[in-house]
C-alpha cells in the first residue's frame, strides 16, 4: 500500500482505540452513522461495495440486512477487523481507493457506501468516475464527509475557502497518545462539482442534526446542543446518470 495513502497513515497507528470508540463516540454513533445509514436504499439482495470500511461496522449492517458486501480499506488493521467482524460473510481486502478499481468489473454494484472516507482524497473526480463506472444504472452512491462551514468557519479560517487544502488536526477523543489526523478541506463547489463532472445526481443532500440518543447522556449534552447549531457532517445520495 502506497505511504501516500492519508487513510492508511493516519489510522493504522490507533486502528483499536478508533474501532472501540465509534461504537459509543457520539460524533459517530448518534451523528454521523444514523444519518448516513438513513440516505441507503432497501439492500436486500444487492451487491454493495463498502468503499473504506474501516473496523466494519457498516459491512456488518448491510450483511445484517441480506445484501451481498464488498469491503475495502487501505489500512491493514481495519482490513483484518472487517475480516473477523464479519466472520468469512463479505470480500474484504485492501485496497487503496485513489487506484482504479480493477477489481470491479462494470456496473457490477448495485450500492456503493463511502462513509467519512474522501477527507483523506484530494482529487474525488478519478475515484467517482471509477464509482460510476461500476455501477449499475440508476444504482445510487451514498457518502458522509467533512461540512466545508465546519471544517472553514470554526478550524481553518486563515486558509483559502476556495481551495482544496491539507490540514493536520490532533484528535483528542480517543485517548492518549493523542493521533494527529491529516485531511483535505474543500468548498462546498468542488463537492457538488466533483458529481455533475462524472455524471452523478444529487438525490438527497443532508446537512443532520444529532440523534436525540445524546440527550440521555449528559456527558454529551455540549456536544448535542452544539451540533444541533452548527453542522460536522454532510451527507449525500446521488443517482448513477
Amino acid at each position: 500500500m502506497s505511504k501516500s495513502n492519508l487513510g492508511e497513515q493516519n489510522y493504522e497507528p490507533f486502528a483499536e482505540r478508533y474501532a472501540q470508540s465509534i461504537t459509543h463516540k457520539p460524533h459517530n454513533a448518534y451523528y454521523e452513522r444514523p444519518a448516513t445509514l438513513s440516505l441507503l436504499p432497501d439492500v436486500h439482495g444487492s451487491h454493495v461495495l463498502d468503499a473504506g470500511c474501516g473496523s466494519g461496522l457498516n459491512t456488518e449492517w448491510l450483511l445484517d440486512h441480506s445484501a451481498t458486501v464488498t469491503a475495502v480499506d487501505a489500512t491493514p488493521k481495519f482490513v483484518q477487523m472487517t475480516h473477523e467482524r464479519c466472520q468469512g460473510n463479505a470480500t474484504v481486502f485492501q485496497w487503496d481507493l485513489q487506484q482504479p478499481l480493477i477489481f470491479a468489473e462494470d456496473e457490477s454494484f448495485d450500492l456503493i457506501l463511502c462513509s467519512l472516507v474522501l477527507d483523506y482524497i484530494e482529487n474525488w473526480v478519478p475515484l467517482f468516475h471509477e464509482f460510476h463506472r461500476i455501477l449499475k444504472p440508476a444504482a445510487f452512491f451514498v457518502f458522509s464527509c467533512g461540512h466545508p462551514a465546519s471544517d472553514f468557519y470554526r478550524e481553518w479560517q486563515q486558509d483559502d475557502y476556495f481551495a482544496v487544502t491539507l490540514h493536520a488536526k490532533e484528535w483528542q477523543g480517543f485517548g492518549e497518545p493523542y493521533p494527529i489526523i491529516h485531511s483535505y478541506r474543500r468548498p462546498m463547489q468542488s463537492i457538488i462539482n466533483s458529481l455533475i463532472q462524472t455524471q452523478f445526481e444529487i438525490e438527497t443532500f443532508l446537512e443532520t442534526q444529532p440523534s436525540p440518543d445524546h440527550i440521555n447522556d449528559p456527558a454529551h449534552e455540549k456536544i448535542y446542543q452544539r451540533l444541533m447549531r452548527e453542522p460536522c457532517f454532510l451527507h449525500i445520495r446521488a443517482v448513477k446518470r
